[in-house]
């Protein structure tokens, strides 16, 4: 770990985390004598250094957090919620839950909590992990039988003619009435509480400052927006940041202990998950 006035703080290079940690970034809030020094990598790989335990403060999968849970606690802040919608199930043609069983499909890594969330809607199929970014080709080459798209690819697939086959938030919806939990923000616990609660107030406060500042927050999220014109991005980014991620409330922490539960239950997750957040 660094120094208790360094924080190492990573997140993906992605416009709804961009979004997010803009005010940090170009030092629009008050850091109380912390410095913060930002790293930018895909969620899979933040995902694997965090179960090594090499950060401070990363974005990690929901799904990964229930093998990080010994040594990170949750933020309150900052949470990607699917609140009706998630990652897309796609394929070339149209095809059904039963079509799929057995076959393989493309996933954008076994942490992830597309690849959980999947899992429990159809438990039989073989994974084949593509970068996500990746995964729209190799289902339109035929590579696969099926996609599970996130990120932008989630507003880009009708474009590339490709079938829905099914919204994981939208099922997961249906099937609990929650909201479905894909990314959240980790601490290390062995950090001072104080030192704890202070970078959790300044992640509140930077989610704060780009929705009240959404222009000028949104104009930083372009340059990771990967081609979406500002219109896609700007819905993108709404998808991803807005109340929940402010805080996640008594819903937001109900769904999230209940999907890793579920994930235990289907054996997807191989050890029992205590959540434990960082209160303010």
């Amino acid at each position: 770990m660094t120094s208790s006035s360094t924080i190492h703080l990573a997140h993906s290079p992605d416009s709804d985390d961009a979004f997010m940690f803009y005010a940090l970034a170009d030092g629009q809030i008050d850091t109380q004598g912390l410095s913060y020094v930002h790293e930018l990598q895909d969620i899979e790989t933040l995902n694997g250094r965090a179960l090594r335990g090499e950060l401070d403060v990363t974005a990690v999968s929901i799904h990964a957090y229930a093998y990080l849970s010994d040594r990170y606690a949750l933020l309150p802040h900052g949470a990607s919620m699917g609140d009706g919608y998630g990652p897309m199930l796609v394929s070339k043609k149209p095809m059904t839950r039963d079509d799929i069983a057995g076959r393989p499909i493309a996933v954008p890594g076994m942490m992830t909590s597309a690849y959980l969330a999947l899992k429990l809607f159809q438990p039989d199929f073989v994974p084949v992990v593509v970068p996500f970014d990746q995964i729209e080709q190799v289902v339109l080459h035929g590579e696969v039988a099926a996609g599970l798209l996130i990120h932008e690819g989630q507003l880009t697939y009708k474009d590339d003619g490709l079938h829905l086959i099914a919204d994981m938030g939208a099922w997961w919806l249906g099937k609990t009435g929650l909201p479905l939990p894909l990314g959240g923000n980790v601490i290390r616990k062995d950090m001072p509480r104080e030192v704890q609660k202070k970078v959790s107030r300044h992640l509140r406060e930077s989610i704060a400052y780009g929705l009240d500042h959404r222009k000028n927050a949104l104009d930083h999220a372009m340059r990771f927006a990967r081609g979406l014109d500002r219109s896609k991005a700007d819905t993108f980014v709404g998808m991803y940041v807005n109340d929940w991620t402010l805080d996640y409330g008594d819903r937001g922490r109900r769904a999230i202990r209940l999907f890793l539960e579920e994930g235990v239950k289907a054996g997807v997750i191989t050890r029992p998950v205590t959540v434990e957040f960082v209160d303010d």
